[in-house]
């Protein structure tokens, strides 16, 4: 059988992605945990700012926020690699191979005739098809995600 693999310019640049966002995190999280909460309040509006501060600015409160929004910033940068990297991770582990007459997807194997409907809208658009199965599961193939979705199509008795 033949098997869908992991198409390596997706996994590269989202593998970038995952490194680079996890990386603002760490900085993030340290200037808003160590480096911010160690620098004198007006010493930091004047790395900030680079201005001195006048005495309207409540220097306390421009530190405490400017921690807040630091650790923020981490947080959002965690998140987001995180929501990248399960994406790659679970078209990492999408298991879908096929031959002649048959498919096997999620440990099962089916019939090319348990393939109900295949939306091709998107296909030239985006590379992405869409089958639906007799038994009402629905499988999305995408192109960019995964190489030879393109010779499974092909191998369906209708093509």
């Amino acid at each position: 059988m033949k098997k869908l693999s992991i198409n390596t310019e997706y996994a590269r640049r989202h593998l970038f992605a995952v490194l680079v966002t996890f990386g603002l995190a760490l900085w993030f999280a340290y200037d808003g945990f160590i480096s911010y909460p160690a620098t004198p309040a007006a010493e930091l509006y004047k790395i900030i700012e680079k201005a001195e501060a006048t005495a309207a600015v409540d220097l306390e409160a421009f530190k405490e926020q400017k921690i807040f929004s630091q650790i923020g910033f981490a947080a959002l940068s965690f998140i987001a690699s995180l929501t990248v990297f399960l994406r790659l991770l679970s078209s990492f582990l999408f298991k879908f191979s096929y031959d002649g007459k048959a498919f096997v997807w999620k440990g099962k194997t089916y019939a090319y005739s348990d393939i109900k409907a295949v939306d091709l809208r998107l296909w030239s658009k985006k590379g992405i098809a869409r089958l639906t199965l007799d038994d009402g599961a629905k499988i999305t193939l995408d192109s960019w995600h995964h190489r030879s979705v393109g010779f499974f199509l092909e191998s369906l008795p209708s093509n």
